[in-house]
């Protein structure tokens, strides 16, 4: 296989992934936070899920370097010796941080098919900063399918708010706590996912470094963001209270979304990364109905349908003159 077609399967491989990991994700969180039984601190599992991927990244470099001084000699190179890149990675690793959280916050308000569709904006926010961050130029029918996008979303939010949308319902969740907080985290994915694929592909250094370097960073930010939101919890009960099989595996899926994002940035634009996960919204909406015995509206399905479309709308791309068979052209 030439080495042009290995890299095209990588990257439709990783974002078929990304779209199944998405939606199990989604739905994992949505039961983890309405199940019965202790419920374990947010803001501990983000911080564990970013040693998980740092201690994954580590092992990813190591098998590179081939030998544990290649990967001392590599991490002194790229980290040690270049303090100035190493703090660039520092403001997408705290905005990751911030995300992470308003997404279990998200998670604990909105229905897990709601929750997927709203969190979709993101690839508004994503459009937008490639346009002004990246300098890229959309096309019409891309223009049209963000707008399609936002139609969607609007649809689902009035479908399943309606007069409950600042009031607590019967599990006491509120709404539009939920989607405040998804519409933040939308915004910092925006910008924190560009910034990344800008530093990523304006140098050398390996997607599997990279990682680790956003980890180092998260993990004192997280350290201290668990003490300063949790911290009498975290005294009173323990750091891993609330914590059993399910919530590992919770943390595991979580950082392996992380990796295989860092995979699809490297292989695909983040535009093309945020509308292949919008596909979760269907394994998402049908998770939902079993899991938890959610009820579709036409207006969500219209809502969904619209979002869905925009996917397929961004993916047009028209053929130019020098595209078309010699007996098409003029």
């Amino acid at each position: 296989m030439k080495k042009g077609d290995s890299a095209n399967t990588l990257k439709y491989v990783s974002l078929v992934t990304l779209t199944l990991q998405n939606a199990i994700l989604g739905l994992s969180m949505r039961y983890a936070r309405t199940r019965d039984g202790d419920m374990f601190l947010s803001s501990t599992a983000v911080l564990m899920s970013e040693i998980v991927k740092l201690l994954t990244c580590l092992a990813l470099v190591y098998n590179e370097a081939g030998s544990f001084k290649g990967l001392l000699d590599t991490l002194d190179k790229q980290i040690i010796k270049q303090p100035i890149d190493t703090l660039k990675v520092c403001v997408p690793s705290f905005v990751y941080l911030v995300q992470n959280n308003l997404l279990y916050v998200s998670a604990s308000h909105l229905d897990a098919a709601t929750y997927q569709v709203t969190y979709q904006l993101k690839i508004l926010t994503t459009a937008m900063f490639s346009v002004f961050i990246l300098k890229r130029s959309l096309l019409k029918t891309q223009w049209t399918s963000l707008l399609t996008l936002i139609i969607g979303v609007v649809l689902v939010q009035l479908a399943q708010g309606g007069e409950h949308t600042t009031s607590k319902n019967a599990e006491g969740q509120n709404r539009f706590i939920g989607f405040m907080a998804a519409l933040t985290a939308c915004a910092l994915s925006g910008f924190a996912g560009v910034y990344f694929e800008k530093i990523l592909k304006g140098s050398d250094v390996t997607v599997w470094m990279r990682n680790v370097q956003l980890s180092l960073c998260s993990i004192p930010f997280g350290w201290v963001s668990c003490y300063v939101y949790n911290g009498d919890a975290i005294r009173e009960k323990g750091f891993f209270f609330g914590y059993d099989k399910f919530v590992n595996y919770l943390i595991v899926l979580q950082a392996g979304g992380g990796l295989i994002v860092a995979v699809v940035v490297k292989y695909a634009d983040n535009i093309l990364k945020g509308f292949a996960t919008s596909l979760a919204i269907v394994i998402s909406c049908i998770g939902s109905i079993y899991l938890f015995g959610f009820e579709l509206s036409l207006q969500f399905v219209l809502g969904a349908a619209f979002v869905i479309c925009s996917i397929f709308l961004y993916g047009y791309q028209p053929r130019k003159p020098s595209d078309l068979p010699i007996s098409h052209k003029v």
